[in-house]
């Protein structure tokens, strides 16, 4: 307890980082704020069939949680910051494909600026599209005519465009300043706020079921509460294990007086047991969903319309693997990262430069991938189990799957930057001996810095 006392002191009386911190908690406060403004003209009392359907998980579950509730309320912020997401990615595997945009990550800062500008123009061109999809897909989605007040007239939906496209682009402003003059990953912590926003409702649902339905009381609640630990604690790991490749710099090892300054220090590469995040979760969702909406009326439709049985995590389980090998394959090119190691004069002990290095990486790769995909592909699979054994559904989402894998890397990130700003400072770090491990040391050669 003392300990946290300290680091908090320490945090106040840094005044870049307080303000930093401030700076932060104030555009979320914004963002939460719009996303309960419905849009002009709909009624907001008759959107509980659209809030209940999503509350059934699934892929309108997802983007309902990743928007913090606002895509269920029809609110301004009802597209949330996902367009921006689906553009970045659209641009981050088109860079596989387009010799343009590999071009523009080789520039440096110049292309990066280029490449964001793209996304930006991309992420409107997807708002357009979102926009209108969702307004005329609301009645699909259980909202009866009578919430549209003033009727769904070519006036009401031109507006509403305009409002839905240009909350979008303030959301996407809001999370590029919090990364700017904030602290931590702003896109990122507004998905992590719409999720965590949820946590308190859930929990008091499932807490209530347990002890007025005399559905375990208290004790089962508590036991539900240490599992989940179990799990975070797990999730945790899964974000934070890495396979530190050393390298060493032969042009550093001949500068006079190396040894004494520590240039000369072997670094490493860090490979992620779960280098492709939360995506192939994300992706194996989307398809999941499709069977229940195209055969409605069919027992196979029904049998993916289950999200507690056993065909439908079977198979979710199995993409989850599948996606999680595509993703890595797209997003990590052993040949690239071993021509920037010979490139920059580096090299891995006792492995040849060139073509050696890139088969080696990819060896370590192909054995990382495996036990990730299963972790990951266990994980996402987690909430289904946690409703089979009598957790209320909006609370079991907290216990594995992308919500959790979301808040636990986000809250990751953000305290290794806090940590940072204290021991740049010659403060304490959040722990005892320094800085999170496996997030950043001295010595670390980040992805993003060295390959």
């Amino acid at each position: 307890m003392n300990k946290l006392v300290d680091i908090i002191k320490s945090i106040y009386n840094i005044k870049e980082l307080r303000d930093r911190i401030l700076f932060t908690l104030g555009l979320l406060l914004v963002y939460r704020l719009g996303a309960q403004v419905v849009l002009p003209g709909v009624d907001s009392l008759a959107l509980s069939d659209l809030s209940s359907r999503s509350d059934g998980g699934g892929l309108l579950g997802i983007l309902n949680a990743f928007t913090g509730g606002a895509f269920a309320n029809a609110s301004i912020f009802a597209l949330g910051i996902m367009p921006y997401i689906s553009a970045s990615i659209v641009v981050q595997l088109m860079g596989v494909a387009l010799p343009y945009l590999q071009k523009l990550q080789k520039e440096g800062e110049s292309g990066r600026k280029k490449i964001t500008q793209i996304t930006r123009w991309l992420t409107i061109f997807i708002c357009t599209v979102q926009a209108p999809a969702y307004l005329y897909g609301l009645s699909a989605l259980g909202v009866p005519d009578s919430a549209f007040i003033f009727g769904r007239t070519p006036m009401f939906i031109f507006t509403s465009i305009i409002i839905l496209v240009t909350g979008c682009i303030f959301a996407m402003w809001l999370g590029e300043k919090i990364t700017d003059r904030g602290i931590g990953n702003g896109i990122s912590l507004l998905i992590t706020v719409g999720i965590v926003a949820s946590l308190p409702l859930s929990f008091t649902q499932n807490l209530i079921s347990r002890i007025s339905e005399s559905n375990g009381g208290l004790i089962m609640v508590v036991i539900e509460l240490a599992v989940w630990l179990v799990i975070i604690l797990l999730s945790i790991l899964l974000v934070m294990a890495v396979r530190q490749i050393p390298v060493q710099y032969a042009r550093r090892n001949s500068v006079p007086g190396s040894q004494s300054s520590g240039m000369a220090k072997r670094q490493y590469i860090p490979l992620k047991l779960n280098a492709s995040g939360v995506m192939p979760i994300i992706f194996a969702q989307a398809l999941m969903f499709l069977p229940s909406l195209i055969f409605q009326n069919s027992s196979f439709g029904a049998t993916f319309s289950n999200i507690q049985g056993f065909w439908y995590n079977a198979v979710f389980f199995l993409m989850i693997v599948i996606f999680t090998y595509f993703y890595t394959a797209i997003m990590m090119n052993p040949n690239q990262m071993a021509d920037e190691l010979k490139r920059n004069g580096s090299f891995i002990p006792g492995i040849k430069p060139g073509k050696k290095t890139a088969d080696f990486i990819e060896g370590l790769i192909s054995r990382l991938v495996f036990p990730g995909s299963i972790f990951l592909g266990i994980i996402a699979i987690l909430p289904a189990f946690a409703m089979n054994f009598g957790i209320q559904q909006g609370f079991a989402y907290f216990f594995g799957g992308t919500s959790l894998l979301i808040m636990v890397g986000v809250v990751l990130d953000t305290l290794q930057q806090i940590e940072s700003h204290l021991l740049n400072r010659h403060y304490d770090g959040l722990i005892k001996g320094g800085r999170i491990k496996g997030r950043s040391t001295s010595s670390a050669v980040t992805m993003s810095q060295t390959l």
